[in-house]
């Protein structure tokens, strides 16, 4: 079975046809492969080639005004398909549509996708409005932009 790595041409239509202004937060959830093997033969584990994504991708985040707003490990799937563990969860802010298309575009960024594409053997990305937390279930306000 192969994985979700890559977004579809038809997703990413979707994504782009999405333009409205403000923030757009990205919710990444990550299963890495073991054992990866790239194209020119260098081996290593998904963990190694997704810290090298990771340090090789983060100007072209930073430069576009993207940062990660929140990370974690996850450690139990105590609701869902219990076959769908991942090893990272993070959401990822980008100032706008375009940033997040801009960083997909950007030379240095899509060298960089090399080492994802190598250490991810499934992936969910779940494009998400910015919200306001309350202090209960439910009372999350929206941030208009």
């Amino acid at each position: 079975m192969t994985g979700h790595i890559d977004p579809t041409k038809e997703g990413f239509a979707r994504f782009r046809e999405m333009e409205r202004p403000g923030p757009v937060h990205m919710l990444n959830l990550v299963r890495l492969r073991q054992v990866v093997a790239y194209e020119d033969g260098t081996q290593g584990t998904g963990a190694e080639a997704y810290a090298a994504y990771g340090r090789e991708s983060a100007p072209v985040l930073r430069d576009l005004g993207g940062r990660i707003v929140w990370a974690g490990q996850p450690e139990l799937m105590l609701i869902g398909p219990a076959d769908q563990a991942w090893d990272i969860a993070f959401i990822a802010e980008y100032p706008s549509v375009s940033a997040f298309v801009g960083m997909l575009r950007d030379p240095a960024y899509r060298t960089a996708v090399r080492h994802r594409q190598a250490a991810v053997a499934d992936s969910r990305l779940i494009r998400m409005r910015p919200g306001i937390p309350g202090a209960g279930f439910g009372d999350m306000t929206m941030v208009e932009g």
